[in-house]
């Protein structure tokens, strides 16, 4: 069977991986709509995934024959379609679920797409691209601007509409391929320090004591920055926590709730906290081996939210238990290990970028999906590879993985 997918697909391992997991998801998606007062956009999901299954394995078999170097070619002219896209969705986008309040789907009238996904894949081509030009790893904070720039730009098109969950995957991708790169980890933890400066700046002895330990790192490193870039540090660290006090009342309740639920999901159990406590009860009462497929009483009874998109990942340990959770971990876990041998082994710089990319993507969609549901990470809407239900990310995730198989074999 191996020997006849590598003839298929070029690595039958990866192709394989990626299959079963969507076999996976569409028999759990079917499971999500099986309820006691069936809704049909639900209950019928299942049929339109596997349509899109099919299209997506039609897309991986052209993807899997294009040869690198129109890969290269092709990289920046698919980052600009997909930025003008993400410009019109601003424009002419509609929400969808739970998700309603958001621009971040384009309806043309027989289906709809979501720009995002392809822009996560155009990104991970056009910043590959650019540092495969480079003839030295980046080495201080003024070789970062570039990358930095090629990812803020659809970045802020997306926290526009506003997606903070796939707004995350572009900084997730930004920093796996900076580090693939070459950047020095310490190098990339600077780059992120605003963040920890805007989060500590809740209480001010802590802040200090943190902007006093920051300035003793810059100095201590001193020897690989600029003057220039240890106070640009400095500086962007101290107006991260004078903003933090207005940016967080400029909040509305709701968006403040959905962040008082990740520290404590009891603050607002029939609102914000809702989605959380009741993946937690589905996955909780799941035990060991499940209560069985198709007979989850948190998903039959219509309790969990969002269960064949978002929380499908709460379906699984509801009804199939650790032991279920553990072989979806398992098999995300192997294609995964699969895009790092890949990324490895790959000759050429642009093609093991593009696959570090592809496995930064994944990773960040695997963990923040994953992590929500058990209240390790916010609840921010994104769905997990090849199990939730969605056609645009299923055909992108596809594509992305003929990309993968192509790039990795071709020397």
């Amino acid at each position: 069977m191996l020997s006849l997918l590598e003839k298929w697909a070029v690595d039958g391992r990866l192709a394989l991986g990626v299959f079963l997991l969507s076999l996976f998801g569409v028999a759990m998606i079917y499971s999500a709509g099986a309820v006691n007062t069936p809704d049909p956009v639900v209950s019928d999901a299942w049929q339109r995934q596997v349509l899109w299954f099919a299209i997506a394995l039609l897309a991986f078999t052209l993807v899997a024959r294009i040869p690198l170097g129109w890969w290269e070619w092709v990289a920046v002219p698919a980052y600009v379609v997909t930025l003008v896209l993400l410009a019109a969705t601003l424009v002419v986008g509609t929400g969808a679920g739970t998700a309603a309040s958001t621009k971040s789907w384009i309806d043309l009238g027989a289906f709809r797409f979501q720009p995002s996904e392809l822009a996560k894949l155009a990104t991970v081509l056009a910043l590959a691209r650019l540092l495969s030009t480079r003839d030295e790893p980046p080495a201080g904070l003024r070789d970062l601007l570039a990358p930095g720039l090629l990812v803020g730009v659809p970045l802020g098109f997306v926290m526009l509409q506003p997606d903070l969950g796939s707004g995350m995957v572009f900084v997730g991708v930004l920093y796996g391929m900076l580090y693939w790169a070459g950047t020095p980890p310490l190098m990339l933890l600077l780059v992120a320090s605003p963040v920890a400066g805007l989060i500590l700046s809740f209480d001010t002895r802590i802040w200090s004591v943190y902007i006093v330990v920051l300035f003793l790192v810059l100095y201590l490193y001193r020897y690989r920055l600029f003057l220039y870039e240890s106070a640009a540090v400095i500086l962007v660290n101290v107006a991260a926590g004078a903003v933090a006090a207005p940016l967080w009342r400029s909040f509305r309740p709701y968006q403040q709730n959905r962040l008082l639920v990740f520290l404590d999901s009891t603050v607002d159990p029939k609102g914000a906290g809702y989605n959380l406590l009741q993946s937690k009860v589905a996955i909780g009462s799941g035990g060991i081996s499940g209560k069985g497929y198709l007979l989850g009483t948190q998903k039959r009874f219509d309790f969990l939210p969002e269960q064949h998109t978002d929380f499908i990942f709460s379906v699984i340990g509801e009804e199939l238990g650790f032991v279920g959770v553990g072989v979806a971990l398992l098999l995300l876990g192997y294609v995964l290990y699969r895009l790092v041998r890949m990324a490895e082994k790959a000759s050429d710089p642009f093609a093991g970028l593009v696959l570090f990319g592809i496995f930064g993507l994944w990773f960040v969609h695997i963990f923040v999906n994953t992590g929500m549901t058990v209240g390790i990470v916010p609840i921010v809407g994104i769905p997990l590879p090849f199990m939730s239900y969605g056609g645009t990310f299923l055909v992108v995730s596809w594509l992305a993985a003929g990309i993968a198989v192509r790039l990795a074999h071709e020397r």
